[in-house]
């Protein structure tokens, strides 16, 4: 179940999950953080006793948690569930997270302490825009869907890219063979202007549900990688008196447009998604079933 920030992924993965009895593995890697209920759309309390979720809250900030030790417990937890039944529910627009579990991640080299030095002295002395620049022009492919913001993600893609002269992109990208499971991938879609009207409003909402308080309480953990996204970097910038709280509000707005905006091009790739549209009815739903009870059924 895929789609970008903001447009309902929540709501449809319990949807189906009530239809056919099972569970819901969540790939958004925003929401592992107990301490990040608020700033990351976490499901309520209400919604996770709804259907069983794994992957939610799961983690504490101070927790070291990679890409691959993800892939290794959603593999093992799917394993699992797959033993009582057909059919889980993978959800989340991480498109890292969901591609580890679906097609595996490939053996990268380790990070290269010579080159980690010179990049963090690049970031250090010339700031996160050369670092974007570099991999912009080393790999505009993984530039378009990164998020540039995170300066460890940019070190960590330009330095394999240095160690195997090949574009992270393409490194990232081939499929591997080891899943014992089909998948039938589905999401929700809208018009862009829909997609960010949905966007703004959602944000004002968590300010309401005291997204300030919460960022406030994870202020001392803000040099931590969990806090270096969107809807938290903003306000400590309001904290430090960099930025007043509207302007911080507006950024956090903007920025989690332009994410939405990456996972659209990411998804916008592939051609074995299945849509439904924003605000879909009942026969919509019906019919989405209908399509993955045919997708289970066929030889293909």
């Amino acid at each position: 179940m895929v789609g970008p920030t903001g447009i309902g992924k929540t709501r449809l993965a319990i949807d189906l999950a009530k239809y056919f009895s099972t569970e819901i593995v969540s790939c958004d890697s925003r929401q592992f953080f107990r301490e990040m209920k608020i700033g990351t759309a976490s499901p309520s309390a209400e919604e996770l006793a709804e259907a069983p979720h794994h992957f939610i809250g799961n983690l504490s900030v101070e927790d070291y948690y990679s890409i691959g030790q993800y892939e290794e417990d959603a593999l093992k937890k799917l394993n699992e569930l797959f033993k009582d039944r057909d059919i889980v529910i993978l959800v989340g627009g991480s498109m890292m997270y969901e591609k580890a579990v679906i097609e595996g991640l490939n053996d990268l080299p380790e990070a290269n302490e010579e080159n980690q030095k010179k990049l963090q002295a690049i970031f250090d002395n010339e700031g996160i825009e050369k670092l974007q620049k570099l991999l912009k022009e080393l790999d505009p492919e993984y530039f378009a869907v990164v998020d540039f913001h995170n300066h460890r993600r940019l070190l960590r893609a330009i330095d394999v890219i240095w160690q195997t002269d090949r574009k992270y992109s393409e490194q990232i990208a081939v499929s591997q063979d080891s899943r014992d499971f089909r998948t039938i991938r589905i999401g929700i879609e809208a018009h862009r202007e829909e997609l960010y009207g949905r966007i703004n409003r959602r944000v004002d909402l968590m300010m309401e549900n005291g997204l300030l308080e919460e960022a406030r309480s994870l202020e001392k953990f803000k040099h931590l990688t969990a806090l270096n996204t969107v809807g938290y970097a903003e306000l400590f910038n309001y904290f430090a008196g960099e930025w007043d709280l509207d302007f911080a509000v507006s950024e956090i707005k903007k920025n989690s447009r332009r994410y939405a905006k990456r996972q659209l091009t990411w998804y916008r790739k592939a051609d074995d998604i299945h849509y439904l549209p924003l605000g879909y009815a009942q026969e919509d739903f019906d019919g989405l079933v209908n399509y993955i009870e045919e997708q289970i059924n066929s030889n293909h």
